[in-house]
């Protein structure tokens, strides 16, 4: 098996912490003696009530006042004060500290790059042109999809020289519906071009871990797998980070088919990402998958 490569591409994964509170069984009590002077079951309570002793105040009744001079009430009454004046304190503290410490806004939640299902591809067109229109300097994350696919080393040509943050992988295989695989880079041209192998890990991650008889899709896995380590032009689009004026710029290269910018406020992981393939011609959506998969 080749060795995983180590840059850019590495999945990463969540600790999931399984701690849960305990459970303890009901009715699970120490036994009690019941053999106090006498036996349980002669009739007689353990532990007489107040009721019982008229004679004898119980705590927290008005004759603690009266036996103490009149000092408990004077006494609760300051201490209950004291503890008003402290919450009102605490609750005063943490509201300047919020205003202080602000939470970080995260963007929305909601964002997404590309065409919808089912969207007329003109219309896409249409929107991704607008969407470069500001007339702002700020740094925006944008979606580039190419008229064909590209080699990886003809990734670098299509990026403008802007920040990689993705990169769009599909083996192109008619007739056949085959995965869709977003690698995630860090900055610079050498792990971009190396992304088509770290896009042939994560499709055999997946395949060895799904439990399938299905033979036509451990075939087709299969195909993608081995035609993206041989460097085949199956990268599809990127996902770059530029200002509105480089964008446009790059939107005027020859093969690139469309560039869509977010909002410039749009935080990197927390937005999906859906190119416009080349077989999208009218209609966004998934083309046939009837034809036979070849054997490489």
């Amino acid at each position: 098996m080749p060795d995983r490569p180590e840059s850019g591409a590495e999945r990463r994964e969540g600790d999931a912490a399984d701690d849960g509170p305990e459970n303890f069984a009901a009715g699970e009590h120490p036994a009690r003696d019941t053999a106090r002077g006498g036996d349980a079951d002669d009739g007689r309570p353990e532990n007489p009530g107040p009721e019982k002793h008229p004679g004898r105040a119980a705590p927290g009744h008005a004759h603690d006042d009266v036996e103490d001079g009149g000092r408990g009430r004077p006494a609760r009454i300051a201490r209950a004060v004291l503890a008003g004046v402290l919450a009102a304190g605490v609750l005063a503290f943490l509201a300047v500290l919020g205003a202080l410490n602000p939470p970080r806004e995260l963007g929305v939640g909601t964002d997404r790059l590309g065409p919808d299902h089912a969207e007329p591809v003109a219309e896409y067109l249409v929107r991704a042109h607008d969407s470069l229109a500001s007339a702002d300097a700020d740094q925006h994350w944008a979606l580039v999809s190419f008229t064909e696919p590209v080699a990886p080393q003809s990734i670098p040509a299509h990026s403008g020289g802007l920040r990689i943050g993705q990169v769009l992988h599909r083996v192109p295989i008619p007739g056949v519906q085959t995965p869709l695989v977003a690698v995630p880079v860090p900055a610079g041209d050498a792990v971009a071009v190396a992304s088509a192998d770290a896009a042939a890990w994560q499709i055999q991650d997946q395949l060895e871990s799904t439990v399938t008889s299905d033979e036509r899709y451990t075939r087709i896995m299969t195909v993608a797998m081995s035609r993206l380590r041989e460097g085949c032009a199956c990268t599809v689009g990127l996902v770059v980070r530029g200002t509105l004026p480089e964008l446009r710029n790059l939107a005027s290269v020859d093969g690139i088919r469309a560039v869509e910018a977010l909002p410039a406020d749009a935080v990197a992981g927390h937005f999906a990402v859906s190119p416009l393939l080349p077989e999208h011609t009218e209609t966004v959506a998934p083309g046939p998958d009837d034809a036979p998969v070849p054997g490489n």
